[in-house]
């Protein structure tokens, strides 16, 4: 009996059939989340930056609420920023909008050099919450 369960988002973008990985991972009662981007429907990157650190957090709700998740459940969260001067201000502004309440989760942030073609990638682990 496997341990693990993928979970996709009801609309999901088509980096995961492209490349051959899960948005998500179920496993007990925690859920790993791959790395967001702000990629479009068709995996293409959203060309306006801050739209695109929106679109990550977006697509990470998605995710997230088909795991059974909201961001109040998130309890680590990694994101990686191509030109983290450029991107910070946009990054703050959505993780504020989506974790405006008490306890924050913890976070690591890392100036990467790639990330196929987006600026931002948000990855986290989340808690499902019992039924």
């Amino acid at each position: 009996m496997s341990t693990r369960k993928a979970i996709f988002p009801v609309r999901p973008h088509a980096l995961y059939s492209q490349h051959g990985y899960s948005p998500a991972i179920q496993s007990g009662d925690l859920l790993f989340v791959s790395g967001m981007v702000g990629a479009r429907e068709d995996g293409s990157p959203e060309p306006d930056l801050g739209a695109q650190v929106q679109l990550a957090f977006d697509n990470l709700r998605g995710v997230l609420e088909a795991g059974g998740c909201t961001f109040d459940d998130v309890v680590d969260m990694t994101l990686y920023l191509i030109d983290p001067e450029a991107t910070a201000g946009f990054m703050l502004e959505a993780v504020a909008k989506a974790f405006p309440r008490e306890p924050k989760p913890n976070a690591t942030a890392v100036g990467v050099t790639w990330l196929a073609g987006f600026q931002f990638e948000i990855k986290v682990i989340a808690r499902i919450p019992p039924k």
